[in-house]
């Protein structure tokens, strides 16, 4: 990350902070401020309802990130991993009345170890065979979750209770934020950190070139298996969060296109960005809110006879329409957009940089 014009580096550990100089602490500061008081306060319930549902949506297009962001390798079956981790929270506490900071990461070693049995053999591949693989992954996670009626109730699906910590429920919308936000933050940071690892950049190695990065001595083929597993693991703490929130599990609410709206996040925001694929999420998130609630209205009230159509395609139109013009105009994503912003703020008023920078 680049500094202000003046503001220099005087150790290796300033130099490999995340929060380096005092106006980042106050604008990070400030952001917790307004994460932790704003939405609860002044946002009404489908507010609040949209914000979790943008934070779970987050840690799912984290570990996307790490896959196809880092280590180049594309997946089509995040969505089925977010339903293992929804079913094993649910069975945790269900069947083994677990509480939820037990279940919550059993969630992610499960998810992340049907990950791993999938990496596999999928690690081996490259480009469309890859694809379908883990399109496969998706039709077979759903299949087996259906045939495991003891585990899982089948086709029935399974009602989860609303976890609890000291005899606090976090049976409302509100409530459940407040232990949403901490886990994305986390899961944040440790996604930020993890990029600046020995392993990570390995996976930027392989993502740039897997034949370079293997005669460099870098184990390709462990390093992809170990990014579908970090992945998985992401979308099963994903997977969790959503049961609770929905408070229910069943088969049909980890669709294909859930995975798709995965990728399309990630590709607006930005891969390979921490900072990119929030942005993305953020923005698709809300557009497609706005796209259902004033959009899809505004056009039914003009064209009554068209509101049944509309209401079922406006939504992964808009989303077909914008992963469309971003692919063309901006394939970097928001955060190379903002990367540039920040770059001609720093030298205004001039075209170029002192020295020729």
């Amino acid at each position: 990350m680049r500094l202000p014009e003046g503001i220099f580096n005087t150790s290796y550990a300033k130099d490999t902070a995340i929060i380096r100089t005092r106006w980042q602490w106050f604008l990070f500061v400030l952001l917790l401020i307004l994460l932790f008081t704003l939405p609860p306060l002044f946002g009404n319930r489908h507010q609040l309802q949209l914000a979790n549902i943008i934070g779970i949506s987050i840690i799912a297009v984290l570990g996307l990130n790490v896959l196809t962001g880092c280590a180049g390798q594309i997946s089509l079956g995040q969505a089925a991993f977010t339903a293992v981790g929804g079913y094993t929270a649910a069975a945790f506490a269900v069947k083994l009345d677990l509480p939820f900071w037990l279940a919550i990461p059993a969630a992610a070693i499960v998810a992340g170890l049907v990950g791993l049995i999938f990496a596999l053999p999928a690690a081996r591949i490259k480009g469309f065979y890859l694809a379908m693989s883990t399109l496969a992954a998706h039709f077979i996670i759903l299949w087996v979750v259906k045939i495991i009626p003891d585990i899982t109730d089948g086709i029935n699906g399974m009602r989860v209770p609303p976890p609890e910590l000291g005899g606090f429920s976090f049976d409302t919308p509100q409530r459940l934020y407040f232990l949403i936000i901490p886990i994305v933050i986390i899961m944040a940071f440790l996604a930020r950190n993890f990029v600046r690892t020995k392993v990570g950049r390995a996976m930027i190695a392989v993502r740039d070139n897997d034949l370079a990065a293997e005669v460099m001595g870098v184990n390709t083929f462990k390093y992809k298996v170990l990014a579908f597993t970090i992945c998985s693991a992401y979308a099963g703490v994903a997977g969790a969060l959503l049961a609770y929130n929905h408070k229910f599990v069943h088969p049909d609410s980890y669709p294909l296109m859930d995975a798709i709206w995965y990728l399309g996040m990630l590709i607006v925001g930005g891969m390979g960005s921490v900072s990119g694929a929030i942005l993305g999420t953020i923005f698709i998130r809300v557009l497609n809110d706005l796209t259902a609630t004033e959009l899809v209205p505004f056009i039914s009230d003009t064209w009554p006879s068209m509101s049944a159509e509309v209401a079922a395609s406006m939504g992964p139109l808009t989303f077909g329409l914008i992963l469309m013009l971003f692919l063309i105009f901006e394939p970097r994503g928001i955060i190379h957009r903002w990367e540039l912003f920040k770059a001609s703020y720093r030298l205004w008023p001039f075209a170029h940089a002192p020295g020729g920078r």
